[in-house]
């Protein structure tokens, strides 16, 4: 397993439904002497279902769930009437999660499309009534199958996915910081093995359950494409990111010059980083007052997305995870 994946990762119990049992049922009616066989089949039990979801970002919705259990299905009745099917449950997952079995280890298969449903344990056959039984031989068959039993089995998900987000700064940026309060509901930060210093990967939660991946990455210095400090090693990184978040502290000397130095180093690298969406958040904003505000915005480049933040006063960070939101889903 590549340790430049992050895996998100969820084991839980998977049971279907067992299907319902066919029924022993003859007619009984006043105008046929010698009713005939007529219980219908039982209801299949209920499958678990993957379903692939582009709006979801982590298995941070499936953490918490141990076991999973679909409906059974019901016994079949007299009169040829089926019984219902036992409910389904669809588990939406994000695209890029591999489903394997806990036992084995082996993998099952992977949700690749957004839509894409695949059953994952199926539930158990109904079992056929006695009116399935009857031949020339043998007109009242007093026997119906029973339902076939559900499965159960241990189930892991995977997800490899690269964080979304990745935050681009000096080392004084408050770059941990900002992670750790964004990240504060669900502190899911988990350690990244990266040469001597480790990248926090932290699982953003957003409205309604969903959340997406931010890493912060070790400080960029000026020269990083000609390797001296972290260099290459930490810019390799940021190529598998879908965002870029600069963060450039308020105090800065030059807000303008440290952003293109910071664009400077990654075009060095690779130009293509520059074609990944950019949004400049300026940190430490408690210590500007409204009139230093203006003047900074008047200065920044217009095509780029821009929002004032404070991770001690907690400004501006809805208004962050709103922009964020809207550019991973464009």
């Amino acid at each position: 397993m590549s340790s430049s994946n992050f895996i998100d990762y969820v084991k839980f119990c998977s049971r279907s439904g067992a299907g319902g049992a066919g029924s022993v049922h003859f007619r009984r009616e006043k105008h046929v002497p010698k009713g005939g066989p007529d219980g219908g089949n039982g209801g299949r039990g209920g499958h678990i279902i993957l379903k692939g979801n582009t709006q979801l970002w982590t298995l941070l919705h499936l953490k918490y769930q141990k076991h999973v259990i679909a409906g059974n299905g019901k016994p079949g009745e007299g009169g040829r009437r089926s019984g219902a099917q036992g409910e389904d449950i669809i588990l939406e997952v994000p695209l890029g999660t591999v489903v394997k079995d806990f036992e084995s280890g082996k993998k099952l298969f992977e949700i690749t499309g957004d839509g894409e449903e695949v059953i994952l344990t199926e539930g158990g056959r109904g079992g056929l009534g006695n009116e399935n039984f009857k031949t020339a031989t043998n007109q009242t068959p007093r026997f119906a199958q029973p339902g076939e039993a559900g499965k159960e089995e241990w189930i892991v998900l995977e997800l490899k996915l690269l964080a979304d987000v990745g935050l681009v700064g000096f080392p004084n940026a408050g770059k941990s910081t900002l992670l750790s309060v964004l990240s504060a509901a669900k502190p899911e930060i988990a350690d990244y093995p990266f040469t001597t210093l480790t990248p926090n990967l932290g699982v953003v939660s957003y409205r309604d359950y969903k959340s997406f991946v931010m890493a912060d990455i070790p400080g960029i210095i000026e020269g990083a494409a000609e390797g001296k400090g972290l260099g290459i090693r930490f810019l390799r990184h940021i190529e598998r990111n879908s965002l870029l978040l600069f963060l450039i502290p308020a105090d800065a000397k030059d807000i303008i010059k440290e952003y293109q130095i910071l664009l400077g180093e990654l075009k060095k690298y690779n130009p293509e980083l520059l074609d990944k969406d950019r949004i400049l958040a300026i940190s430490k904003s408690d210590l500007l007052d409204e009139e230093l505000m203006s003047e900074m915005k008047e200065e920044l480049p217009v095509e780029l997305p821009h929002v004032f933040i404070s991770a001690v006063t907690q400004t501006g960070l809805v208004e962050l995870k709103d922009l964020l939101w809207k550019h991973l889903n464009k």
